[in-house]
């Protein structure tokens, strides 16, 4: 299994959250594959998803551009969007466009959502 920029693992249902891992670079060629694949996941009412960005090596204006959408469709039909992410350079990125407090930012995986097992070999490819 490598780590294939811009690409998600396949999104793992736990309860009622979803948790998407991406990995690698988030900028303008992962942008658009990554946008659908999370407008499909968020389509429903009560939207319940987690991105786990700890894998994520960079991001630039257009990765950013596809999480303020999904963080928009989220509330726009009153779910949840949680990130997960140890990265400090994130979280000062997040800073310095005035997004710190926009996103529910989160060091591990919430208490009872746990991501893909270590073994997952499953589809890495966004779609």
């Amino acid at each position: 299994m490598s780590d294939i920029p811009g690409r998600s693992a396949q999104p793992l249902e736990v309860g009622t959250a979803h948790v998407v891992t991406l990995r690698g670079e988030l900028d303008l060629l992962a942008a658009p594959a990554l946008r659908a694949r999370l407008d499909m996941l968020t389509a429903g009412p009560c939207p319940d998803l987690v991105l786990d960005l700890r894998p994520v090596s960079f991001i630039d204006c257009s990765g950013l551009g596809v999480l303020c959408r999904v963080r928009n469709r989220v509330r726009a039909r009153h779910g949840r969007l949680r990130l997960v992410t140890g990265s400090t350079s994130l979280r000062r990125v997040l800073r310095h466009t005035g997004m710190a407090g926009v996103f529910e930012l989160l060091p591990g995986m919430p208490v009872g959502v746990a991501g893909p097992p270590a073994t997952d070999t499953g589809d890495r490819s966004v779609l």
